[in-house]
């Protein structure tokens, strides 16, 4: 099956009907993980779910939630998504034929990407369509997470961008810069950009948020415990790279909070 972004149009029904991002916390790093993210998003935290109480949502003031922590039992904290399916196991045969590959059924199919980024294939959240969550007010402005950004050495790119977009059926929109490809579709919490690294080493992915003020936005994240990020070279390229109280790394960017479309390259 080729992976070519020419190929034919994902199939009616076929893609996502949500998206959730899941910030995985090493064991060491979740309690202030937990505390860090309510703050920076001003959700609630859900009580605790799971065999293990290991599973938690970030529950936003209206709207449907998005964003979801869970506690690893080892391993480095990281990221990955979940794409909400009407039919998980039908969704993985498909990803497996577009070049993913299984690692688990555990009720919900754990899939690799082409590139190597986990991600998970879910049932979808109940019967009624969610809604997007309004961004979060703050003396500085507006802020959310509105974005997952997928990190890929420059030989898997092009690859990678042509999986996401048949897999997901989202529509290719603008990006500044040539290192960035970013896919959204209508309705959805979050958009996909798929960043080509300078140099190949190890994927991964991380999270970037709209601000209205990037600068106050900054400052109120390093107030809660954020520390600064690797400054990229050059010209301002409009986002700030901070990294969290778990050592992961995520961006504030000039994006308009809570629009769609083009917007800045992270």
């Amino acid at each position: 099956m080729t992976t070519d972004a020419t190929s034919a149009a994902t199939p009616t029904g076929a893609g996502p009907t949500w998206l959730t991002a899941f910030l995985d916390l090493a064991p060491d790093d979740f309690e202030r993980g937990v505390v860090f993210w309510a703050g920076v998003t001003g959700c609630e935290v859900s009580p605790s779910r799971g065999r293990h109480d290991e599973f938690a949502t970030l529950v936003p003031a209206d709207g449907d939630a998005h964003l979801r922590l869970q506690c690893l039992r080892a391993g480095r904290s990281d990221v990955h998504l979940d794409l909400h399916v009407a039919d998980p196991w039908a969704a993985a045969e498909r990803a497996v034929r577009l070049g993913a590959s299984v690692v688990a059924d555990r009720g919900y199919v754990v899939l690799e990407s082409p590139a190597g980024l986990t991600f998970c294939l879910v049932p979808e959240p109940g019967s009624a369509r969610p809604v997007p969550a309004t961004p979060a007010s703050w003396p500085g402005g507006r802020s959310q997470v509105d974005q997952v950004c997928l990190d890929v050495g420059p030989a898997a790119h092009d690859a990678e961008c042509a999986f996401w977009q048949e897999l997901t059926g989202f529509d290719p929109t603008p990006a500044s810069g040539a290192e960035f490809r970013r896919l959204d579709a209508p309705g959805m919490p979050l958009r996909l950009l798929l960043q080509r690294l300078d140099e190949e080493r190890p994927p991964g992915i991380h999270l970037d948020l709209a601000a209205d003020d990037r600068a106050a936005e900054v400052e109120r994240h390093l107030a809660l415990g954020a520390t600064p990020g690797p400054t990229p070279p050059g010209p301002d390229r409009g986002f700030t790279v901070l990294v969290d109280p778990a050592g992961s790394r995520y961006c504030i960017t000039d994006r308009v909070p809570g629009t769609r479309g083009a917007g800045s390259g992270t």
